[in-house]
Parts: C-alpha cells; sequence; structure tokens
C-alpha cells in the first residue's frame, strides 16, 4: 500500500504592524544608509556619486537623494552573488 503525500497547510499571514507599515514609508538619507550599513558602500560620497550616475536604486526628491526600504531590498538583489553550484 501506498500513501500518497498530503498538502501542506498554507502558512497563515499575519497582518503588519504599524512600525512595519511606517517603516516601508520611510525614508533614509544617504548619510544614514551609510551610517547604518544597509548598503555596502562606506563613503556618502561615493554613494551620492553612483546615484548621480544613476547606477543605483534611489530616489531624487526635489533635487534630494533619500532611499526607501524598497530601493534597498533592489539594491541588495541587484549586487548579490549566487553560488555556481547549485
Amino acid at each position: 500500500m501506498t500513501r500518497t503525500a498530503t498538502p501542506l497547510r498554507p502558512t497563515r499571514t499575519r497582518p503588519k504592524t504599524r512600525a512595519e507599515f511606517e517603516a516601508e514609508l520611510y525614508r533614509w538619507t544617504p548619510e544614514e544608509v551609510v551610517e547604518r550599513r544597509l548598503l555596502p558602500y562606506k563613503s556618502v560620497a561615493v554613494l551620492r556619486r553612483k546615484c548621480s550616475r544613476r547606477e543605483i536604486h534611489h530616489h531624487n526628491d526635489g533635487g534630494r537623494i533619500s532611499f526607501t526600504a524598497d530601493d534597498i531590498r533592489r539594491e541588495n538583489e541587484r549586487t548579490a552573488v549566487a553560488p555556481i553550484a547549485a
């Protein structure tokens, strides 16, 4: 007698908390990004230069460079290195 695999129960997704929701709306300055090490850049000047050359994801609202949580996620995904043998 063979057994068939039973499907796993779908995982429940919990609603976002207010802090998580507000974190999605927050915008970091280049100084904060470098200070908190959210991106792999050690200098604010290098980060600003890459933004002005449009080499990394960012927002340029009113001439000021800022980063959303989505910008940081996209930039981290872009610079990720995949293993050769997966």
